[in-house]
């Protein structure tokens, strides 16, 4: 996106040199712990990648997410630890007043996308992970907290466990 890169000429009194405002940044990746050549990578403007030649060739997969508005930043990717072809991704769109929860699971690389966003979950997302040993169990962090599902994304429910309805922006899962 070009356009969102010439900041120079929006008007502004001074160039922003943090370049938090350029867009078109890579902002999440991630690596498959089953095939170090697939890497999964997402942009703060909406873009989904992935390789399975470790950078060869990259496939753009933005717009085989259903549902899914044009330019919605990748909040979070995680490559599942069971199956080189699974990952699940989250997406953030609040930036442009979108507060929908956006998370969807592939188990194809890519070509299929399945949205695992539900009733139980609130907020828009910032965070998905499975657990590396029960491949049922699911981790979201939103702006509202943390959520788990025990059934692979089917039903939600918020981990209450002495945690205040906060904003999970990542979670370490071992």
């Amino acid at each position: 996106a070009p356009a969102r890169q010439r900041q120079e000429e929006s008007g502004g009194l001074t160039i922003d040199n943090s370049t938090a405002e350029n867009h078109c940044t890579i902002y999440a990746i991630s690596e498959s712990p089953e095939n170090p050549d697939v890497v999964w990578v997402g942009t703060d403007d909406g873009l989904l990648h992935v390789t399975r030649d470790a950078g060869e060739t990259w496939s753009e997969l933005s717009g085989r997410v259903p549902g899914l508005p044009a330019n919605t930043w990748v909040s979070s990717i995680h490559a599942g630890p069971f199956d080189e072809a699974v990952a699940y991704v989250t997406f953030d769109g609040h930036r442009s007043g979108d507060m929908a929860t956006y998370v969807y699971r592939t188990a194809d690389f890519g070509a299929t996308w399945e949205a695992l966003a539900s009733d139980g979950l609130e907020g828009y997302a910032r965070v998905v992970k499975q657990d590396p040993v029960n491949p049922e169990l699911l981790f979201v962090g939103t702006e509202m907290g943390l959520f788990v599902s025990l059934d692979g994304g089917g039903q939600w429910a918020r981990f209450e466990e002495n945690l205040p309805q906060v904003a999970v922006h990542d979670l370490a899962i071992h």
